[in-house]
């Protein structure tokens, strides 16, 4: 698959593609023979992989970190795993307060009207007006 399909199945901008591959965060994808990128089935579930942990807030810096330990091939399984979880629960955290901004949020729609003083039609603004000039006069 070349990189524009790639990018039209994943909705990831080609330069991003190319960013990642350069960077070491996706394996450097295969060359058909006129030199064009051919990304197999490998590539793209890195290509999704790093998609996800980017759309959870994982820096690249991070992501380079976790792909390090993963082509050491050493005993890596449970820091790789750490690194996981902790973007897991940064993004639950957030998650949570997004949740409470919104149920805040929602009570002020559902109670707007009772926040919100009602206009004054036209015949009492002026009403008022009218007698804040004649205090001020007195």
């Amino acid at each position: 698959m070349n990189i524009k399909e790639v990018s039209e199945r994943l909705d990831i901008p080609k330069e991003t593609l190319r960013y990642w591959e350069n960077s070491g965060l996706i394996p450097e994808v295969p060359r058909n023979a006129s030199g064009y990128r051919n990304y197999t089935e490998n590539e793209i579930k890195w290509a999704l992989f790093i998609k996800a942990m980017r759309n959870a807030g994982m820096s690249v810096e991070s992501l380079i970190d976790f792909v390090g330990l993963y082509r050491e091939h050493s005993d890596s399984r449970d820091a790789q795993k750490s690194l996981v979880k902790e973007q897991y629960d940064i993004l639950l955290a957030k998650r949570n307060e997004l949740d409470k901004t919104l149920n805040y949020l929602s009570y002020k729609l559902d109670h707007f009207e009772d926040h919100v003083m009602p206009f004054l039609d036209e015949e009492e603004y002026y009403e008022l007006k009218k007698k804040k000039m004649l205090d001020e006069d007195e």
